[in-house]
C-alpha cells in the first residue's frame, strides 16, 4: 500500500536551543576541565567524564539509529491546530503534521523528513508521532505510533494523514534528502484483526529493530511484540502478560491489573530478543522487567526491579537499559518532567547506573565508547540527544 504524504521536505535545524531547552538540563553534569584549550597550544582538554549535549531544539525525541556513522532520531511533532478533541489520556489533543527525522552528523543536525502525522497536547508536549527510526544501505523506516484503537484513524473528525499513525514507513535516502515515504505495513490494523493478547483492541507501535527479511516491532498499546517481513506481513512474535499489583495510596486496597506495555525488541548475543517494560498504571518503582523472547515459546523474565523502561541495547556484551522515571511516573511532581536514568544491567540481574539525572530520557544507540540517549522525550523544542560516556 501506498499513500502520498503532503508536505514532506528537508531543511536545516538551526543550530542553539531555546530557553526552555536550557532550563531543562540543568542536571546534566559536564567535568570541569572540558572546556576548550586555553588557547596557547600548552595543553589538550581531558574528555568529558559527564553527558555532553549534542542535538538541541528537537520536537518530542524518541528512539535513535546509527548508520555508517551518522546519528537518526525520531521525532513525534508537536500536533498542530487540527481536529482537536479529547486525549485517550485525559486533556485534549490536536493533530498536525509535524513529526520529523532529525540527522546529526559532524556537520552538524538537519531535519531531513518533515511533515509526517503528529498528535500532542495543545502546547505541544507529550506528543505521539514518529516512534523510532531505522536507516540502512540508502533506505529508512519510520514507525510512527498511535495510542488508541486503529478504529480511531478513520472516525468521523479524523483529519486525511491520521491513517498513516500506527505504521511502518519507509522510503529512500541520499544524502541529506528522503524521498517521500509509502507505508510498508499497518501494524496498528494487525492489532484491529488479530489482538494478540486478547484485551482491549488498542495499539502503539514504539520499538523498531532490524532483522533479516524484515523488521521486529514492539507495541505498547497491543502488549506483544510483532514480525514484519519485507512483504508487509505480520505475525506475533509474543504475547506479555498482565500483572496484579498492589494499589496506588489514593485507591481502595486490592491488588489492580497491570498492562505490560512492551517498548524495545533488541537481538541479544546469544540470538534471542530482549524486550524492555514501561507497564502501565500505577507504574510502580522497580514494577519492570526486561524479558527473554525466544520464537515459538513463551517469554520468560530477564531482569527485574527496573523502572518505566522505554528503550534497551547491547553494546560490547553488556545490556543496557533507558528509565524514563527513576521513581516511577506517578511520582513525577505536576508540571514537571520526569527525571530518569541509563542503566547497566549487569549478569545476575543487578543494574549500574551509567549517567542519572537526565531529564525524560527515552532512547538510546551506540557508537564506539558511548552511548547516545535522547532526553526531554516530552517536550516541544527542548528536546536533545546526549553523549554519555561508557567506562
Amino acid at each position: 500500500m501506498e499513500l502520498t504524504l503532503p508536505r514532506v521536505r528537508g531543511r536545516r535545524l538551526a543550530a542553539g536551543g531555546s530557553l526552555l531547552t536550557l532550563a531543562l538540563t540543568g542536571a546534566l553534569t559536564i567535568a570541569p576541565g572540558t572546556a576548550s584549550a586555553d588557547g596557547r597550544g600548552g595543553h589538550h582538554p581531558p574528555p568529558p567524564t559527564g553527558p555532553v549535549v549534542v542535538a538541541t531544539g528537537l520536537d518530542n525525541p524518541r528512539q535513535l539509529s546509527f548508520d555508517d556513522g551518522d546519528l537518526y532520531v525520531a521525532e513525534a511533532g508537536t500536533g498542530g491546530t487540527e481536529a482537536c478533541q479529547p486525549g485517550p489520556e485525559g486533556g485534549d489533543i490536536c493533530f498536525g503534521q509535524t513529526g520529523a527525522v532529525t540527522k546529526v552528523s559532524r556537520s552538524g543536525q538537519r531535519r531531513i523528513l518533515e511533515g509526517l502525522p503528529s498528535a500532542a497536547a495543545p502546547d505541544g508536549s507529550s506528543a505521539t508521532g514518529p516512534s523510532d527510526v531505522l536507516v540502512r544501505d540508502g533506505h529508512y523506516a519510520v514507525l510512527m505510533g498511535l495510542g488508541a484503537d486503529p478504529a480511531a484513524r478513520t472516525a468521523p473528525g479524523a483529519p486525511s494523514y491520521a491513517p498513516l499513525l500506527g505504521t511502518l514507513l519507509g522510503g529512500s535516502l541520499r544524502g541529506n534528502h528522503a524521498w517521500a515515504p509509502r507505508v510498508l505495513a499497518d501494524v496498528s490494523a494487525y492489532e484491529g484483526r488479530a489482538n494478540p493478547d486478547g484485551a482491549q483492541v488498542d495499539t502503539n507501535p514504539v520499538g523498531l529493530f532490524r532483522t533479516r527479511g524484515g523488521w521486529v516491532v514492539a507495541d505498547a498499546g497491543g502488549n506483544d511484540v510483532v514480525r514484519v517481513n519485507d512483504s508487509g506481513r505480520i505475525a506475533t512474535l509474543g504475547v506479555f502478560p498482565t500483572r496484579l499489583v498492589p494499589p496506588p495510596p489514593f485507591l481502595p486496597p486490592g491488588d489492580i491489573p497491570m498492562d505490560a506495555v512492551p517498548t524495545s525488541a533488541v537481538r541479544g548475543p546469544d540470538g534471542a530478543l530482549y524486550v524492555s517494560q514501561l507497564t502501565g498504571f500505577p507504574f510502580p518503582a522497580g514494577g519492570s522487567n526486561i524479558w527473554r523472547l525466544v520464537r515459538g515459546e513463551e517469554p520468560t523474565v530477564y531482569a527485574t526491579g527496573l523502572t518505566n523502561v522505554t528503550d534497551l541495547g547491547w553494546h560490547g556484551g553488556s545490556l543496557y537499559a533507558v528509565q524514563l522515571a527513576d521513581d516511577g511516573l506517578l511520582a513525577v511532581p505536576e508540571g514537571a518532567p520526569p527525571s530518569g536514568s541509563l542503566l547497566r544491567v549487569d549478569p545476575g540481574g543487578s543494574h549500574t547506573v551509567v549517567a542519572d539525572d537526565l531529564v525524560a530520557p527515552y532512547g538510546v544507540a551506540f557508537s564506539w565508547r558511548h552511548a547516545y540517549v535522547s532526553t526531554c522525550s516530552v517536550c516541544p523544542d527542548g528536546g536533545q540527544v546526549v553523549r554519555v560516556p561508557l567506562r
